[in-house]
């Protein structure tokens, strides 16, 4: 079988027009995350084509014409819609594809449209607002005082924690007036204000179809303790001063059954499929709150938390990779 590789390739990638911040090419697939891709295919005999992302893709698709994609093409520039992209495009054409459909990649990374899809059940979320580009000082300040500091600032459209820095966790209605003229000039976008929720950081794995299986609970540990611990770019960038991963998380039964509860309610909400990483804090009696789904998760071999997780709990990368393949192909029938 002819599998594509959709990839972000920052080689094949338009150098965005506006303000440039450094985060800009933060979701581009390097090489090694490429490879390993192509060598699980490989070897399980099927034939790896690389598509890349963008207009490459949609050449080198309509030139191969692969049975199958396996999909981990992000998109690039500014929209809530831009990992729908390949999907929709593929649908178009008739060929399967791994992972979710474009309504569930383009509402789970809207953070703020997310929050609203899974709330409720087992489900809770940080209380927030989100920030137009026409919002006053006046108007965020007045939604600012309905909510407990400290509050996090972040981009609602972006992955990869693009646009969420130590600054973004801020104390009081000036700094965080200040911070939200910083990242409307840097990211044009609309922005979500949530209250932090200041617990231990948990991501949940979670791959596979009727039914999907938790792969597991991994814990973000800061090595430096603290009860501001904010999992932001600096952070995931300089990891392996920055945190250790603890997988299996250590958490009592009970917060294991809620918050495994809370991912699988939350992936049913938002229509997931095939794989997904969900992003989960303890709030200050230990209960589960939602922070983000990503059904486009990271995959590569060394440094991306689901790969991270999955090894914790004994399942190798190429292991892994086999896992969601496998998913993806028995659903489209292949």
């Amino acid at each position: 079988m002819r599998i594509g590789l959709a990839v972000n390739l920052k080689s094949e990638a338009v150098r965005p027009t506006g303000p440039v911040t450094d985060d800009w090419d933060e979701e581009f697939d390097n090489p090694e995350t490429v490879e390993s891709l192509a060598a699980v295919i490989r070897a399980l005999g099927h034939e790896p084509v690389l598509l890349g992302d963008g207009e490459a893709l949609i050449k080198r698709v309509l030139e191969h014409r692969p049975d199958f994609v396996f999909n981990i093409a992000e998109g690039t520039g500014v929209g809530r819609s831009r990992e729908a992209r390949v999907p929709a495009f593929l649908e178009m054409l008739g060929i399967p594809y791994s992972g979710s459909d474009p309504l569930t990649l383009s509402a789970a990374l809207d953070k703020a449209i997310a929050r609203k899809l899974v709330e409720g059940g087992a489900v809770r979320v940080p209380r927030g607002f989100t920030v137009e580009a026409t919002d006053t000082e006046s108007l965020i300040a007045t939604r600012a005082g309905e909510l407990v500091f400290p509050l996090v600032v972040k981009p609602a459209w972006e992955g990869s924690s693009k646009g969420i820095r130590a600054r973004c966790l801020v104390d009081d209605a000036a700094e965080l007036v200040r911070i939200i003229s910083e990242l409307r000039r840097d990211y044009a976008q609309i922005l979500l204000v949530e209250e932090f929720v200041s617990g231990a950081e948990l991501t949940i794995g979670i791959v596979g179809n009727s039914p999907p299986r938790i792969v597991g609970v991994m814990e973000v540990v800061p090595l430096q303790q603290s009860d501001r611990f904010l999992y932001s770019l600096e952070v995931k960038r300089n990891w392996r001063e920055c945190v250790r991963y603890e997988s299996p998380a250590r958490l009592s039964p009970e917060t294991q059954r809620q918050i495994e509860s809370a991912a699988l309610e939350a992936w049913e909400r938002l229509g997931c499929r095939d794989l997904c990483r969900m992003d989960f804090r303890l709030n200050a009696v230990g209960e589960p709150v939602f922070i983000e789904a990503n059904p486009l998760p990271g995959l590569n071999p060394i440094t991306s938390d689901l790969v991270l997780l999955a090894k914790g709990m004994g399942l190798t990368h190429d292991n892994l990779i086999r896992e969601i393949l496998s998913a993806s192909l028995s659903r489209v029938g292949l």
